[in-house]
């Protein structure tokens, strides 16, 4: 049974990329996709993601706000794929003590292109790591 992914991020290009990234191993699935965090709450009850690949710098409701609220609606484990939280930056911390469970950098600001060749293989095996853990 494949691990169930919702990818949440304001750019269609970016939500697109990530999307080819994780269907590319067969053993992922992405179930749904949202622009906002609004989006994503109103979303993950019918969807059941396992897992959800979250940006922090979004309209409407931020990541940050997203994780807090997740806690009540979701047991998906969530993972930060964003251009502000590096590591050891406050954003990267702030989410991780809401409940995060990885925080990955986008390698080139919020429209990374290079995001396959240069992160890819990261994202798709912390998926498959936190989806069974």
């Amino acid at each position: 049974m494949a691990v169930k992914v919702m990818v949440v991020d304001d750019s269609v290009m970016m939500r697109m990329l990530v999307m080819e990234i994780v269907s590319s191993d067969p053993t992922l699935e992405v179930v749904g996709t949202a622009e906002n965090g609004k989006d994503c709450i109103e979303q993950v009850r019918d969807l059941k993601p396992d897992v959800i690949l979250l940006d922090i710098e979004m309209p409407v409701m931020d990541g940050i706000e997203t994780l807090k609220r997740l806690k009540l609606v979701s047991k998906a484990k969530v993972i930060i794929l964003s251009s502000v939280a590096q590591a050891g930056s406050a954003q990267a911390a702030e989410a991780r003590a809401l409940g995060a469970v990885d925080v990955i950098a986008k390698p080139s600001g919020a429209v990374s292109l290079d995001l396959e060749s240069k992160r890819g293989h990261i994202i798709t095996a912390a998926v498959k790591r936190f989806a069974k853990g």
